[in-house]
């Protein structure tokens, strides 16, 4: 597999704070890579500087070679990186149809069954409004629309977020149907117990560092990770 992402060293933060003070991930093509840590830790604020809604102040942030940092947000977007915030993804006015022609006027007919190729289960409800899906098709909505751009490189926000044990299954089995088509895929999760199984690498931040990194079944059980949750500096392994 090649290196798809290489992120080095980012700082970034809001007013006069530095919410990131150097942190460093890799993501691989075909890859699921899970951000996880204690709230304010700094996770999604990775993903937005890496989108860039917020401009790094420092470090590196290169898909497939070519710098990223500092580029405007539809660069990012036209070099192949997609998008899926946690909250207010979705337009509940429009129709799961209008979700993906507003993403791309007129997606060619092979794009659009790819999607659905994802996501079946959205299939039967093209001319329904958002508004009366499910939590679990709403947030595969958000993610069908950010795929009909062709990313290489998708940025999950809390994919999981209130939804239903049962729906997490799903909605993580169709993330990792993503991946294996070899899409990268980075996120950032709180269920730890869903996400890091699935997950080729985890990263464990902590107040904007990187605190332990570990293939995702491992990072699970390591025993520092109590400490990252408890605002320790975790010892070393």
């Amino acid at each position: 597999m090649s290196r798809l992402l290489e992120v080095r060293d980012i700082v970034a933060g809001y007013g006069d704070n530095n919410i990131l003070q150097g942190v460093s991930i890799d993501v691989e093509a075909g890859q699921i890579i899970t951000l996880i840590g204690p709230n304010g830790a700094g996770k999604s604020t990775v993903l937005k500087t890496i989108m860039g809604l917020l401009k790094p102040r420092g470090g590196s942030i290169k898909l497939d070679g070519v710098e990223l940092a500092g580029r405007e947000v539809e660069d990012i977007v036209a070099a192949g990186v997609g998008y899926v915030p946690q909250v207010e993804n979705i337009f509940p006015n429009l129709t799961v149809e209008e979700h993906f022609r507003l993403a791309h006027s007129k997606p060619p007919a092979e794009e659009f069954e790819r999607v659905m190729s994802f996501f079946p289960q959205l299939k039967p409800s093209l001319k329904k409004f958002a508004a009366v899906l499910s939590g679990g098709e709403r947030q595969m909505l958000a993610i069908g629309r950010a795929l009909i751009m062709k990313p290489k490189l998708i940025l999950l926000d809390e994919p999981s977020a209130a939804l239903a044990p049962q729906v997490v299954t799903t909605v993580f089995d169709r993330i990792c149907a993503v991946a294996k088509s070899g899409i990268g895929v980075l996120l950032v999760e709180q269920n730890v117990k869903a996400a890091l199984p699935l997950s080729d690498h985890g990263y464990a931040l902590q107040v904007g560092r990187n605190a332990i990194d570990a293939p995702g079944p491992d990072l699970l059980v390591d025993p520092r990770l109590n400490d990252v949750y408890l605002g320790k500096p975790p010892a070393k392994a």
